[in-house]
């Protein structure tokens, strides 16, 4: 497939299984992940990987997280949850590093150049055969499970999870917006 081709064609989707990418995988989508536009070649983006029981333990963190800051799920979103991401083989957590000593590159360029790395993972995660999704679910909007997984809050801007694994159906060719409403062409006076 051509690389547009595979640009074209990728969707986000959470029908995924085991098995996940294989370690030498799992570097080039990483690798992938380092090639996104940067101002300042400050490389704010920052990843935890988590496999195995250690997503189980996620699971169950944000989870009692929610609990006690008052969000609970409510009992069909935790199953949701608990059956989608006991199938997955790998979860990478994402934050931008706020590099306090830094007022040259704009907090919200360095955001930018995080999710610019994210959106690489998810197209060599494809291009590789899986799928993948990024999710703001699973304790993303707390204090609690950023900070288990050492993203301290006064440090990182916490982003979510990028999930990856087989695909457990092919994906479904999605309708895309025309081009036609989301540009314009600027004429100057």
């Amino acid at each position: 497939m051509s690389v547009l081709a595979t640009l074209l064609s990728r969707s986000s989707t959470k029908q995924i299984q085991g098995p996940g990418p294989s370690e030498p995988e799992i570097q080039q989508i990483l690798s992938a992940a380092m090639c996104a536009p940067d101002h300042g070649c400050l490389r704010p983006w920052r990843f935890k990987r988590i496999q195995g029981e250690a997503i189980t333990k996620l699971i169950e963190l944000a989870v009692k997280t929610l609990e006690a800051e008052g969000k609970p799920l409510n009992p069909t979103k935790e199953k949701n949850m608990r059956e989608w991401l006991g199938r997955a083989p790998l979860v990478l957590a994402v934050a931008s590093y706020v590099d306090h000593s830094n007022d040259r590159i704009p907090e919200h360029e360095r955001m930018l150049a995080t999710g610019a790395a994210v959106m690489n993972l998810l197209n060599a995660a494809h291009a590789l055969g899986y799928g993948a999704f990024w999710s703001t679910g699973i304790g993303t909007y707390t204090e609690a499970v950023p900070e288990a997984l050492g993203f301290d809050t006064l440090e990182y801007d916490f982003l979510g999870f990028v999930v990856i694994g087989s695909l457990s159906e092919p994906l479904a060719v999605k309708e895309r917006p025309a081009v036609i409403d989301h540009v314009s062409v600027w004429e100057p006076n």
